[in-house]
């Protein structure tokens, strides 16, 4: 008699797998390589129709795995059989190819051994190495079957259901299985069509064993259909020498009786009974497309979109350090912070590119200036062709640049010039300086964090405010020709609890007024003339410190560390965040190659964040800010810095100085 050949299962891996592979490798197994669950699905057999010859063609018997199979609550597509899956990922190639390949196949095929459960007669291996560099994956899977000895086999060929049962009948069945709440991968069929549990074996007189057949082929029925006769013949070995088997193909019901797609035959199998204390072999490995034992390879390179594809790649690095260095790095606090970028010159260049490092999605320049001939060399996000025909705007030209580096940020400029004390506004400018302030203001409120990046000191009082004013997190950083400064201003007097220490800003530390500092100076003294390393030094350590302080779970708020604490205590326990110390100032100085840091204590009569300050804007809004562009006064007499000096010269004055000009003790 003809021994039965099963059509075996193949893989049918569709891409979403792989993006959600990849995903679950960097965010969640990391290096683990221990075996999770897995699910994939199957349907009943298709095939389609030959045009020049009008044959029936079958296709793959396949089991299908997606993005849902990683998911243990997905739902169950309609009409289609769940099976259970292992999965195992491993962290090299070289562990891939010398993992033992029997040991983990027995493993799977050892859960089939007690057939107390249907769902293990559905069950499948899968062991992969995914290369997210290249983004290639190699894989294999085994659908481990129970071998019978002696094999299974048929006196008469496959016929169609049609020849068996009625069309009333198959009808009968086919409303039966669309009526249950839950797909019936196998079940038993009475001779009044009426269907049952598989389980109900023993109690039916002359049963029909029925399965999902996901194979097309008219003489090979699908592969579940060999560990269903094993579970069989090992639960009733004394009726199974001869089953009655019904492949079943269709889902829905046909227009003709003769269209039904079921197949149905009588197996027998001979020899006695199967020893039930010994597991039978199994078999069940896929062969690759050559025909032999052994793994495929998706490449999914060439076929992805490249903004996706560079969309993952760019935060590799970042997830990568949660996997043994930093696992508690919040990355999405990160990559979610709006950053506005005051200044698209040699500071702003640097500083853009670092945040894009750190996977910030956001970044928005403001900048008046055009590129010229001299910023090339020094600015990484202009090229010659920016300067050419009187140069192009540089907040627009440097978004554009970064969107070229990466598609997916979102990146936009503003060609805006930052009214500043000590510059009075012509009355015929006033309207346009008023928008000016109105733009920067609604800047400033999409964003989270500001960068102070701009050339003169006067620029920078404005946005100080506005920030201060608005509890945003400021950052600064500016340069001198071999030294830098970094800094982050504290929060605003009022959002500090009583008794807390409020760090300063920019201009606590002084008891000048910010003014002109930009009429009647020399060529060198115009330009920001440092040594050509420092920008991207100053840069860096700026955005750093930011990352830093995002880590913290006392953001804007965060203490500083003394100044004469110890180096090596920088962690959480030490008041630091995640990634370390979050000082308030860093000087750097290049010629010692050293870095100090400083803590700067909030001054009352501070000029950019004194509470005195932001509530004149908070309630004269331009009107105050107007004065203090045109009248150099308005600043030490709003502050009181021009009691200050009072006081200091009626001190100077009532000091006896000696004015003997005769021969002392020196």
């Amino acid at each position: 008699m003809p021994i039965i050949q099963f059509a075996p299962f193949s893989s049918l891996i569709q891409p979403s797998f792989w993006h959600e592979l990849t995903n679950l490798k960097i965010d969640v197994l990391q290096l683990s390589d221990e075996a999770i669950p897995i699910s994939g699905s199957y349907t009943v057999g298709r095939s389609v129709t030959d045009r020049e010859s009008g044959k029936e063609i079958a296709l793959g018997c396949n089991l299908s795995v997606g993005s849902e199979s990683f998911d243990k609550e997905a739902r169950v597509v309609p009409g289609s059989i769940t099976a259970s899956g292992t999965f195992k990922n491993y962290n090299t190639i070289e562990e891939f190819k010398a993992a033992d390949k029997t040991a983990l196949f027995n493993q799977e095929a050892t859960k089939a051994r007690f057939m107390g459960f249907r769902r293990v007669l559905r069950i499948f291996l899968l062991i992969t190495f995914a290369d997210l560099k290249k983004y290639r994956y190699y894989y294999w899977f085994a659908f481990p079957a129970f071998v019978s000895k002696p094999a299974w086999e048929i006196p008469q060929d496959w016929k169609s259901a049609t020849e068996e049962f009625s069309a009333e009948t198959l009808t009968k069945i086919q409303e039966q299985l669309r009526a249950r709440p839950a797909p019936q991968p196998f079940f038993l069929v009475s001779q009044d069509g009426t269907i049952s549990p598989i389980e109900d074996y023993s109690a039916l007189t002359v049963p029909t064993v029925a399965f999902i057949d996901p194979s097309a082929h008219p003489t090979n029925p699908g592969w579940p259909l060999r560990n269903l006769l094993a579970y069989l013949r090992a639960l009733y070995p004394e009726s199974t020498a001869s089953v009655r088997v019904l492949c079943w193909r269709d889902t829905e019901i046909p227009s003709s009786a003769s269209s039904w797609k079921s197949r149905f035959g009588v197996v027998e199998v001979s020899g006695s009974p199967p020893d039930t204390k010994e597991r039978p072999s199994a078999v069940g490995w896929e062969k690759n497309p050559q025909g032999k034992l052994g793994p495929r390879m998706a490449d999914l390179a060439p076929m992805m979109d490249p903004t996706r594809l560079a969309d993952q790649a760019v935060d590799l690095n970042l997830k990568l350090m949660r996997w043994r260095i930093l696992p508690s790095l919040d990355l999405d606090k990160i990559s979610s912070t709006k950053c506005l970028l005051l200044g698209a010159g040699t500071l702003g260049c640097y500083v853009a590119r670092t945040l894009m490092g750190w996977g910030v999605r956001t970044i928005t320049f403001v900048d008046s200036a055009r590129v010229s001939f001299s910023n090339p060399v020094r600015q990484p996000l202009f090229e010659f062709e920016d300067c050419l025909d009187g140069g192009k705007p540089k907040a627009e030209c440097a978004a554009a640049r970064l969107k070229k580096i990466f598609p997916g940020i979102n990146a936009s400029g503003h060609s805006l010039s930052i009214p500043m004390p000590g510059h009075p506004v012509p009355p015929a400018s006033v309207a346009q300086t008023k928008a000016d302030v109105e733009k920067l203001e609604a800047l400033i409120d999409d964003h989270d964090v500001v960068f102070l990046l701009m050339d003169s000191r006067e620029s920078r009082w404005l946005p100080t405010v506005i920030g201060a004013a608005k509890g945003k997190i400021v950052m600064n950083a500016a340069l001198g020709f071999d030294t830098f400064l970094v800094m982050r201003h504290g929060a605003r007097a009022s959002s500090v609890a009583p008794n807390g220490a409020r760090l300063g800003c920019y201009y606590c530390n002084d008891i000048v007024a910010p003014s002109d500092s930009l009429t009647d100076r020399t060529l060198d003294q115009m330009c920001t003339v440092t040594r050509p390393g420092l920008a991207s030094i100053a840069a860096s350590t700026a955005v750093e410190l930011l990352a830093s302080l995002l880590q913290h779970p006392d953001g804007v708020h965060a203490a500083a560390p003394p100044a004469n604490q110890d180096p090596s205590f920088h962690g959480e326990d030490s008041g630091g965040s995640v990634l370390g110390l979050v000082p308030h100032q860093l000087r750097g100085f290049l010629a010692q190659f050293r870095n100090l840091p400083i803590v700067g204590a909030a001054y009352d009569r501070c000029t950019g964040c004194s509470e005195t300050v932001i509530r004149a804007y908070e309630t004269d809004g331009f009107e105050m800010m107007l004065k203090a562009f045109n009248d150099s006064k308005f600043l030490p007499e709003l502050t009181g810095l021009d009691k200050l000096y009072d006081e200091g010269e009626a001190a100077l004055e009532s000091v006896d100085w000696d004015e003997d000009e005769g021969e002392g003790d020196f």
